[in-house]
């Protein structure tokens, strides 16, 4: 044992005690790079709505990738070791992506404000260089901010060479709390971070209370109905999105109480269930994007 005056920290090796089994992750692959592949083939869809469509199922692949292989690795054969550093590397990845899906779908919130609300002005503002800078912002934000966070967290001191994390995937909260050391600073960083998130969940829900009011002035009964269908499934995605990532973030930070295992579900929920329900109520439910896949099954029969 070391003398108990002295301090030692390491670099250690995270051990992931993980859950479920995980066929989602094929659901989630098929489907959006089906929606990724529809829309680069088809002329006709290359518009500010499927490019934001696009980006989204790109996130989507980024974190069914980054999460679900090792999900997958440790509920089938119990693969659950994984280095400081390649767990910092998930972290950085698993946040930039979720933070990339929340600025997503902030994007075509705003899309669909101007197209319903304001359509006039719809191709002179939302241009292709708009959508361009709009796109680069999505990457880059959310990148800056959690590459600052895995900065912070690799310079954290750990008191063992070997910790058990009871997660399935390497996240800031669930790393930060192992660490042998003072850490308000990374969890008020990283409230910091998730303020973006409110931030973009407030703006999106006065996006869609405005295209709401104009949905019901429509003067027919029919565009209504359909309009409304579509703005409630949508809305029923943001809400699963944000609630599960919300709830993940400030239960680490504040639910001591909480049971582990609530921890674990949620924190699976929210990289498993948005890759698996974006294509089907941004893609399969958008007439534009269901034609032209039923086209294609059609030519291969």
């Amino acid at each position: 044992m070391w003398p108990p005056n002295s301090t030692h920290f390491f670099s250690p090796m995270f051990v992931l005690l993980g859950v479920p089994g995980l066929e989602e992750f094929l659901i989630a692959l098929l489907g959006n790079f089906t929606i990724l592949s529809v829309v680069k083939t088809e002329a006709s869809l290359h518009q500010p709505k499927f490019y934001f469509l696009c980006l989204l199922s790109f996130v989507d692949l980024g974190l069914s990738i980054s999460t679900l292989p090792k999900m997958l690795a440790i509920f089938w054969f119990g693969l659950g070791r994984m280095s400081f550093d390649a767990c910092l590397a998930q972290m950085f990845f698993i946040h930039t992506f979720m933070g990339m899906e929340s600025m997503v779908l902030l994007a075509m919130a705003f899309d669909r404000y101007m197209a319903i609300c304001d359509p006039l002005r719809y191709s002179t503002i939302l241009t292709q260089a708009t959508v361009i800078w709009i796109c680069l912002g999505i990457t880059l934000k959310p990148a800056c901010l959690i590459f600052l966070m895995t900065v912070m967290s690799k310079h954290l001191p750990f008191c063992s060479s070997h910790i058990n994390m009871p997660h399935t995937y390497c996240k800031h909260m669930g790393i930060t709390k192992l660490a042998c050391t003072d850490i308000h600073v990374n969890v008020f960083y990283g409230l910091w971070v998730a303020s973006y998130l409110v931030l973009e969940l407030t703006l999106i829900t006065v996006s869609y209370t405005k295209i709401l009011q104009a949905i019901f002035w429509l003067s027919s009964k029919e565009a209504q109905l359909k309009s409304l269908s579509t703005c409630c499934s949508h809305i029923a995605v943001i809400f699963v999105f944000y609630t599960l990532a919300l709830f993940s973030f400030l239960t680490h930070c504040f639910g001591h109480n909480i049971p582990h295992f609530a921890h674990i579900l949620i924190a699976n929920l929210y990289v498993i269930l948005p890759p698996m329900l974006n294509p089907v109520i941004y893609g399969v439910r958008t007439k534009e994007i269901r034609t032209q896949v039923l086209q294609i099954g059609r030519k291969s029969e």
